[in-house]
């Protein structure tokens, strides 16, 4: 019976131009062949499966072949042949992770001293060379300062952190990079064809992305599908195997999350619950696809950021659709903020319901372009001008004491000219008090004067005009300010505004009231509301009116 080979064994890179996504390795190690100028040591760090050992081992190849030292190996002759197999007597594979102690290190030192028995070289490839001991690694360092001329290391590792900067210093360091995702479905391509394996495009890279950038751990991917499929592998074979059932509720619940639909987001939840998904799992990729369409709509589809298949780029696109980026990043947040809850959560369920309902109830955001547009619309129209609005029946200011008050007495009313109960000075006390509670408050009623405050009731005047005049008749400001007052004078206050003459000088003609209205008609416009709701702390410091 024939061994039978997994993808990764057979479908190994034999040359340096078959060795994928490692292009600026392969350059320098070809260049420095072919200049005959190759280090005495080198250390291949990088993520597992993208070809470090493999690198090493055509390293090997191309310095021992007969015909070389050679940037490309004849991979025929006696000693490629032998690399290839792995039963070089000259080019030695060693474990650094079962073989870390110092006393393997003492052989090796021992064994270098001989010369190679059949080729130029004699490599010694470290594979995980991190896992040497502390001991081991002082053990090497001397012969690998100055080793024979006829030895060269290769150190391979997933932690180049965890190699003594002493070693890190005498070597040649190659950082080897992950395999993108194009560039794998490209090599899974290749072997369906030469495997006579038929698979879809699309497959292919849900496949590729099961190995997160490692092409060794794609094809034992590959491996596993077609052991599951055999040589005619469907989409639906690789959902199965790869766990992915749950991608059709994926796009279900953001479209109810986009679509602001709370009720659709719970009962996708529960339907994918009842179907066996795993919600923290599931939680995950719900992460990663938000990522997706904010990608998809930051680079319309286009880029080296979204490792997808084009048929991914389209769904993706069309979902995003009409939402903005501000509210896709704002929803990213909201999931990401949510992200350790759910890890620690006993209850995953009930985490996922939370935060799906929480995003579906955010409100759209404006992209800050469109608001800076719309503004300068309002801008035009504040130029140009606006009809003169009906302005509210004024009241004259009287000063506090020639108010009167009429009190009923035991007997009769009695009728008296009292002096307010409140003073200027309690009243300037006040306003310092709101000033620390809440600025943007105290700046609105830093204006007013103090008509009088009896029984509970602070009476506060505004000239004609005031900017922010309509700002107390709104019953969340009104209670918040009588909050504050109750605070301060230690007892129930009720507010009420009046206006008062405006001093000597002061205009009170049309012009004005159209003026007046205009600032009204801008502090009130929905777009500049929506302005302040999403920068946090915003406040308008001024309207300015043009002149025609």
């Amino acid at each position: 019976m024939v061994e039978y080979l997994v993808l990764a064994r057979k479908w190994r890179p034999q040359v340096f131009e078959d060795v994928v996504g490692q292009d600026h390795v392969v350059t320098t190690l070809r260049n420095a062949i072919r200049l005959g100028r190759v280090a005495h040591a080198f250390i291949f760090s990088g993520p597992r499966g993208v070809g470090k050992t493999s690198v090493a081992r055509i390293l090997a190849k191309a310095l021992n072949c007969e015909k070389g030292p050679s940037e490309i190996p004849c991979n025929a002759c006696a000693n490629c042949r032998e690399i290839t197999e792995g039963s070089s007597m000259d080019v030695r594979e060693i474990d650094g992770a079962s073989n870390r102690g110092i006393d393997e290190i003492r052989e090796l030192r021992e064994n270098v001293k001989f010369s190679p028995s059949s080729s130029r070289y004699k490599i010694y490839i470290i594979d995980e060379v991190h896992m040497l001991t502390k001991e081991a690694f002082n053990a090497l360092l001397k012969t690998l300062e100055e080793p024979p001329p006829h030895v060269i290391f290769v150190f391979a590792t997933t932690e180049t952190h965890k190699i003594p900067a002493t070693i890190l210093s005498r070597c040649q360091r190659y950082e080897f990079k992950r395999i993108s995702l194009k560039e794998i479905t490209a090599t899974l391509r290749k072997i369906a064809v030469g495997e006579g394996i038929r698979v879809s495009d699309q497959a292919l890279t849900w496949i590729a992305q099961g190995g997160e950038g490692s092409l060794r751990d794609s094809q034992s991917i590959f491996d596993q599908t077609i052991s599951f499929a055999g040589t005619d592998i469907g989409d639906a074979d690789v959902e199965a195997l790869l766990g992915m059932g749950d991608r059709k509720y994926l796009f279900d619940l953001s479209r109810a999350v986009l679509g602001r639909d709370a009720g659709a987001c719970l009962r996708i939840i529960d339907e994918a619950f009842y179907a066996g998904a795993d919600l923290k799992v599931f939680y995950e990729r719900m992460l990663a696809h938000f990522r997706n369409l904010l990608l998809v709509k930051i680079t319309s589809g286009e880029g080296s950021l979204l490792e997808l298949s084009d048929h991914e780029v389209t769904e993706l696109t069309g979902q995003a659709g009409s939402s903005s980026r501000e509210t896709l990043q704002r929803l990213l947040d909201v999931l990401m903020a949510g992200e350790e809850e759910m890890r620690k959560s006993l209850n995953p369920r009930l985490v996922m319901e939370f935060v799906a309902v929480k995003m579906a109830w955010q409100e759209p955001l404006i992209p800050v372009d469109e608001i800076l547009s719309r503004m300068e619309g309002i801008e035009k129209r504040l130029g140009q001008g606006a009809p003169a609005a009906r302005s509210k029946p004024e009241k004259a200011y009287t000063p506090p004491a020639e108010r009167t008050v009429i009190e009923k007495g035991a007997d009769e009313p009695v009728v008296r000219e009292p002096a307010p109960q409140g003073s200027e000075e309690s009243w300037d006390g006040f306003k310092q008090f709101v000033k620390k509670k809440n600025q943007p408050l105290w700046a609105k009623i830093e204006p007013g004067k103090l008509l009088s405050f009896g029984n509970g009731v602070l009476t506060i005047g505004f000239p004609k005009g005031y900017l922010f005049l309509d700002f107390f008749d709104e019953q969340p400001q009104r209670e918040k300010l009588e909050e504050m007052a109750r605070e301060f004078f230690s007892q129930p206050v009720t507010l009420s505004v009046e206006t008062i003459d405006n001093g000597p000088g002061e205009s009170n003609g049309p012009n004005l009231n159209r003026a007046n209205h205009i600032r009204r008609e801008a502090l009130n416009h929905p777009l500049l509301q929506k302005v302040m709701d999403v920068f946090e702390g915003a406040e308008v410091q001024e309207v300015i009116v043009k002149e025609k």
